[in-house]
């Protein structure tokens, strides 16, 4: 019997991805709909996610799938068939609840703050259009928070395709934006000018609520767990939301289990802030930073320096386990110690000095390393020779050949 099933739910996969590939082909879409309605009726999010990951695996450029992505969510329209056992509106503050409300805000903004502008004219609509537009440009936080929170936690699910291809759509409404923002500022714009613009990214950004509400929001619920959804709403606040913060936060509403928050640690790792680390990853990573580093503990002795190309200022290894006072020509020890000093107390936090010397502009940074409670741990020196970054001009974009 299982055997019938899966057969079944191949047969499945295979014929809606051979509808897809005849829209790819340039068949009409009406005539693709038909079939669609007459073959399957409903589609799960999951038929969806696999048949779009199955196509980039066969080799298809996920800018291609990105290009019908319009197209895919008109030909399945009401009829994706998980969405109806959905409900993120349970607990006020889950991170789906916040993405399907800030959907409903996006809706809102533009049908009540730019819409009835794209009717009028004159400088008073203009005016109107530019306030709406730059609302909307808030978008780029809703966004964000997607493609850098929920995103990894389905790629490491294996589901690779979704996120690829609405992460290409999200820059293309950006890039759009971009492009409107421009347009609206020149002088003596009017509203016809930039009218077909807006309608333009307007439905994009329709399509793509539609495709978060229906497809992504559903996969989401059904691979990610409760510790992936309480790391999401810890680091949302840094990301940002659209227009508001949520009223409520979300909190956790049971224990989570060990085995669901633990993270694997080789021998040898070291656990540094959100992340794990091999020992000689992390030396290699300090030693790869084109800067120049030393670190000095709360009782004034040298306890760490980077070795790499970039090294200004000499460090033999004997330093280490030394007092800073003894690192400086005496007459420079009267400003090291009151550098100390001012970290210590709490007065300052960084100080810095530039120099210029053997044709390199020399940048020295000096700052306060503190534990999170603000308690002094040592001082951290930072060298750099900054000439090369003065020297740069205009934009570089590309990826250099040589």
């Amino acid at each position: 019997m299982s055997e019938f099933i899966n057969n079944q739910s191949k047969q499945r996969k295979e014929a809606l991805k051979a509808l897809i590939l005849r829209l790819h082909e340039g068949e009409a879409f009406e005539s693709v709909r038909n079939d669609f309605e007459k073959t399957f009726g409903e589609v799960s999010t999951a038929e969806i996610s696999q048949m779009e990951q199955q196509l980039i695996n066969e080799g298809m450029d996920v800018e291609e799938i990105q290009k019908l992505c319009r197209v895919h969510a008109n030909v399945f329209g009401g009829s994706i068939s998980d969405i109806h056992s959905m409900d993120v509106s349970e607990k006020a503050g889950h991170p789906l609840h916040v993405l399907n409300e800030e959907n409903q805000r996006i809706e809102k903004l533009i049908s009540e703050e730019i819409e009835p502008y794209l009717a009028s004219s004159g400088n008073q609509a203009i005016l109107m259009l530019r306030v709406g537009l730059d609302r909307l440009r808030e978008i780029d936080r809703h966004y964000a928070r997607k493609e850098q929170l929920f995103f990894p936690y389905l790629e490491k699910k294996g589901i690779t395709a979704p996120p690829k291809v609405m992460w290409g759509v999200d820059d293309t409404i950006r890039g759009m934006l971009k492009n409107l923002k421009e347009r609206l500022d020149k002088p003596h714009v009017s509203v016809q000018e930039v009218k077909e613009d807006f309608e333009a990214v307007i439905k994009e950004v329709r399509e793509m609520i539609y495709k978060e509400d229906n497809i992504l929001i559903p996969l989401l619920r059904d691979n990610l767990n409760l510790y992936n959804f309480i790391t999401i709403a810890e680091s949302s606040d840094e990301v940002g939301y659209f227009l508001e913060k949520p009223k409520k936060s979300f909190e956790n509403p049971g224990e989570i289990h060990e085995e669901e928050a633990s993270l694997e640690v080789r021998e040898g790792d070291v656990s540094v802030g959100p992340g794990i680390l091999g020992l000689e990853e992390l030396t290699a990573m300090l030693n790869t930073l084109p800067l120049d580093m030393t670190y000095v503990d709360k009782d004034g002795y040298v306890k760490y320096f980077t070795e790499n190309t970039s090294r200004i200022f000499d460090r033999p290894r004997t330093i280490i386990g030394r007092h800073v006072n003894q690192c400086h020509p005496p007459a420079s020890v009267d400003v090291v110690e009151k550098i100390v000093n001012r970290f210590k107390t709490g007065e300052k936090d960084h100080e810095e000095f530039w120099i210029q010397m053997k044709g390199m502009f020399v940048h020295i940074r000096y700052y306060a390393v503190r534990d999170t409670s603000g308690e002094y741990l040592g001082t951290l020196e930072v060298t750099q020779d900054i000439q090369p970054l003065r020297d740069l001009e205009g934009e570089k974009r590309l990826i250099s050949d040589d």
